[in-house]
């Protein structure tokens, strides 16, 4: 007689639960391309380049998601994008 054998799925852990969050910065006029480059790569830690081309899509279309994450994580990154008040959004994906 063959036994059967059941394979439940694997379970997820809580990082993979929590990830579909992210950050999305909003253009304003009060702020330089430098001020908004630098807070970026402070808050995410993203290189210069990246920093950048963040900055000049926030800048072409009005909005840009920059950072994806937990939401612990995303709410650190607007947290720092805010200390010079910069517009941002944390939500899930």
């Amino acid at each position: 007689m063959e036994s059967k054998t059941t394979v439940l799925p694997q379970e997820k852990n809580e990082t993979e639960l929590d990830n579909p969050w992210q950050v999305v910065l909003f253009n304003d006029e009060s702020h330089s391309f430098d001020e908004v480059i630098l807070q970026i790569q402070k808050a995410a830690g993203y290189s210069l380049e990246r920093a950048f081309e963040l900055t000049m899509r926030v800048h072409t279309s009005g909005k840009a998601m920059i950072y994806v994450g937990s939401k612990d994580e995303c709410e650190k990154v607007a947290d720092i994008l805010k200390q010079i008040q910069l517009i941002v959004l944390v939500e899930k994906t």
